[in-house]
């Protein structure tokens, strides 16, 4: 079931609010303006429902100056690349690419106005009974500093298995890094506290090293003996305490592209619990450092550093600088492809 709304206008071109709803009492939320989730409502093990996501009721407030000052980018697809290039600068075929450098000297999703900040083009199509919402855009030729007209289609798909699905389509007509991905802070507490009691289980061998900046050098470190190890699981917390600023690691998949369950994540009091899967070779994991505490939704949710976690499975971080990673380049006869599927459940 779905529920289409006209919310407002934006630059011109109407804002458009979704409503995905499944039999089991889930609902996901998802607006044209960024491609964004901004709810997912799920029950807990007695059967009350409760956002577990950071975002906001009023669309407003995504264009609001307190949010833009703090950008934590709730709930967005993220293009043309997610995370962070080293220095803005990469170079593809003897051209040299400069882009926005608008985190702390390096280039962050996408720059100043990424795939979050666009108007997408939102239409639902049918498919043996189920829905899927389709979201559009077009990115031209230097837009942001990056070469290339590429075009982009998002899909989002909720079924009764409780599975939302996001899959992702690119095409372009010059060589270009596309790295995309989905910005949803996961909550499954329902925000009544912050994400260190959550139980985590990152199904990875390895991570790919990151400076203090979040750039990737290329160098692949072993998880054994690591604090950073989540194979056997434990809660977010018990080594988060360890990290100054928390997690914001890369761990890597060796999954061949194919979809494959990579992490689970579980609340002891609720009993929600979350699977992630994924096509893609690693995937960011980050528990919100810098969720500012002068955001909160409509109805009281309070958000603050350790609020919300996020899984955002991409491409290698800084990849076009790198050599030989998987598919960190795209090809004009080679289109990107990608997906993601999130699995809600009471454990």
């Amino acid at each position: 079931m779905h529920i289409k709304k006209k919310i407002g206008y934006k630059n011109e071109k109407e804002l458009l609010l979704f409503e995905l709803s499944n039999d089991n009492n889930i609902t996901v939320k998802i607006t044209n303006y960024g491609a964004t989730i901004t709810s997912i409502v799920t029950p807990d093990c007695n059967g009350k429902l409760e956002e577990i996501t950071c975002g906001f009721d009023n669309i407003e407030t995504y264009f609001s100056e307190n949010y833009l000052k703090h950008n934590p980018y709730f709930g967005a697809t993220i293009g043309r690349c997610a995370s962070r290039i080293d220095s803005g600068v990469f170079e593809i075929e003897g051209q040299k690419y400069r882009l926005p450098k608008n985190d702390r000297g390096n280039h962050l999703h996408g720059g100043w106005k990424g795939f979050d900040k666009k108007m997408w083009e939102a239409t639902c199509r049918e498919e043996d009974g189920q829905t899927y919402l389709v979201m559009k855009l077009q990115s031209s030729h230097m837009e942001e500093g990056y070469p290339g007209n590429v075009s982009v289609t998002v899909e989002f798909h909720l079924n009764n298995a409780n599975e939302l699905s996001i899959l992702y389509h690119a095409g372009t007509d010059m060589v270009t890094p596309i790295s995309l991905t989905n910005h949803t802070y996961f909550n499954l507490s329902g925000f009544a506290e912050n994400v260190e009691h959550h139980q985590a289980i990152i199904y990875s061998d390895h991570l790919l090293e990151l400076s203090d900046l979040g750039i990737a050098n290329g160098t692949i470190v072993s998880l054994d003996q690591k604090d950073e190890d989540f194979r056997t699981g434990k809660a977010i917390g018990t080594t988060m305490k360890a990290l100054e600023k928390g997690y914001d690691h890369y761990y890597l998949f060796d999954n061949n592209f194919e979809l494959t369950k990579v992490a689970s994540f579980f609340h002891p009091t609720s009993k929600r619990a979350l699977d992630v899967s994924t096509t893609e070779p690693g995937m960011l994991f980050y528990t919100g450092y810098f969720i500012s505490d002068q955001l909160s939704r409509e109805n009281g949710d309070q958000y603050d550093k350790f609020k919300g976690f996020c899984c955002e499975t991409h491409r290698y971080p800084n990849a076009p600088n790198l050599e030989n990673t998987p598919k960190g380049i795209t090809y004009p006869n080679a289109p990107y492809t990608s997906k993601t599927v999130f699995r809600f459940y009471v454990g």
